[in-house]
């Protein structure tokens, strides 16, 4: 356990991260509207840097700062690397939307400070750092969610905000519960003082932070924002949404279970692994009805969240729990960003005929969409297959068998909507006549007109995702050794 000075150097990741966006708002302020992608260069200089930091750092053992309130570790360090490489390739995903924007520059920043909050997140070894952390990736989120300031994007936030509200209060709750039980908030003495605690208030607590990890997971019973939300808001803000704060809101489960929660008289892993079975199931069902592209990725998010929470249920029963978590918090980093960036590519398109229609003079796009969605499915040689294949043995070495069952079952029913969006965009779906109408507001849609527009800088980050998520999966083996440490 490091003290004050010896602590500083082991937050060079998350140094960098803060300076980018404090100095992204100072060169904001003193640079004129036109000239406002300096704090987008600034901050990505920033997001590579602190990824770099992370990397570095990431073969060194474990260690607790500042009284043992933030862990450094192998979780930690996969969370830095995959966050700060995430909002990286996110800022430019949003270029084209913000460019020329009042406020271009306080998008950019708040992208950094959020993805600040998923890393804090994830290396709480305290309650209180825990709450603290939940702001944080919170309340930067909120004003992103909102950003565009259109009648949707507004109701999108309120709903959001409120959830998010609420769900804090349960957090809190929660934290009150376990401090009564044992008096400390370190995670090291709540895993020694809780076991012998009131099971009463070891349930109180348990559920009340769980829930608050499970909002920013986006996952059942909490999720009822993720399809709003990411309808409402823009394509590449939902993006973010469903990615950055998902990374080290279950990570931060991950060190929970692995940690306070290994040992209680209350069942803690058992209803993780419930939440973790009604994700994946209620929102491939939700998804199987969607047209709109949009809400079929979120629900799809939904159950990507039921699938990362089986390693979760098993955190502290076996030791293939951390390999498998840092293969998989990185393959569906690297797939989500791709499968939204199909859909930003394609800004006029909404539903799945749409987009097809849009892309349908772009083969190699659809080619890196079905190597995106079919790698959310688990088709291998995909990173999220080696992801599934790892996260399914845990399982089974923890001794939830049956909840492999129902993982497996789930992933080949997901098959089906995605094929749904894969099937018409690979066959090709003829283009409206130039009389037609697009939706309202949209004028009407021709050849090469609004409708069938593709901006070139997301096909970029699509084509990049896709090669990234086969290159991963590919060399899987190599990422687990160095990432097989212990949490």
């Amino acid at each position: 356990m490091s003290g004050g000075g010896e602590a500083w150097p082991a937050l060079l990741p998350e140094a960098l991260l803060l300076l980018g966006a404090v100095g992204g708002l100072l060169l904001g302020l003193w640079s004129p509207q036109h000239r406002q992608w300096r704090v987008r260069l600034l901050a990505t200089v920033a997001c590579l840097g602190s990824a770099g930091a992370a990397a570095v750092a990431l073969p060194d053992p474990a260690q607790r700062i500042f009284e043992g309130t933030w862990v450094v570790d192998t979780a930690t360090g996969v969370v830095r690397i995959v966050v700060a490489l995430g909002v990286a390739v996110l800022l430019w995903l949003a270029a084209p939307s913000l460019a020329g924007h009042p406020r271009e520059t306080e998008a950019y920043v708040l992208m950094l400070l959020g993805g600040l909050g998923a890393v804090a997140l994830a290396a709480s070894g305290d309650l209180l750092l825990l709450v603290a952390a939940y702001l944080l990736a919170s309340v930067p989120l909120y004003a992103l969610a909102g950003f565009a300031k259109e009648s949707t994007g507004t109701e999108a936030t309120m709903k959001y905000y409120l959830m998010g509200a609420f769900v804090g209060v349960l957090l809190l709750v929660g934290v009150a519960a376990l401090v009564l039980a044992s008096g400390t908030t370190g995670y090291s003495e709540l895993a020694a003082l809780l076991p012998g605690s009131s099971p009463a208030l070891l349930a109180v607590g348990a559920v009340g932070v769980l829930a608050g990890v499970a909002f920013k997971a986006g996952s059942v019973p909490v999720h009822f924002w993720v399809p709003d939300v990411t309808a409402g808001t823009t394509p590449p803000v939902a993006a973010y949404l469903t990615t950055i704060p998902k990374i080290g809101a279950v990570a931060a489960a991950f060190r929970l279970l692995a940690e306070p929660f290994a040992a209680l008289p209350v069942d803690v892993p058992l209803l993780v692994a419930v939440v973790a079975a009604a994700s994946m199931t209620l929102g491939n069902l939700a998804a199987f009805a969607q047209t709109d592209v949009l809400r079929l990725l979120a629900y799809s998010t939904v159950s990507q969240v039921g699938y990362l929470f089986m390693v979760v249920a098993v955190a502290a029963r076996t030791d293939l729990a951390v390999p498998a978590l840092t293969i998989y918090l990185a393959g569906y980093a690297v797939t989500n960003i791709g499968a939204f960036a199909a859909v930003v590519a394609a800004p006029a398109a909404r539903t799945i005929t749409d987009w097809a229609t849009a892309a349908a003079r772009h083969k190699w796009l659809v080619v890196s969409l079905v190597v995106c969605l079919l790698g959310l499915v688990g088709t291998p040689p995909t990173a999220v297959f080696v992801g599934k294949l790892a996260v399914f043995a845990a399982t089974w070495d923890g001794a939830m068998v049956w909840l492999v069952v129902v993982a497996a079952v789930n992933t080949v029913a997901s098959l089906f909507y995605y094929l749904r969006w894969i099937a018409p965009a690979f066959v090709g779906v003829p283009a409206a006549p130039a009389s037609a109408e697009g939706p309202v507001g949209t004028g009407p849609r021709t050849a090469a007109g609004t409708a069938q527009e593709v901006r070139r800088v997301p096909a970029v980050v699509l084509h990049a995702a896709a090669v990234a998520s086969l290159v991963l999966g590919a060399w899987a083996g190599v990422w687990m050794g160095v990432t097989s440490g212990s949490v």
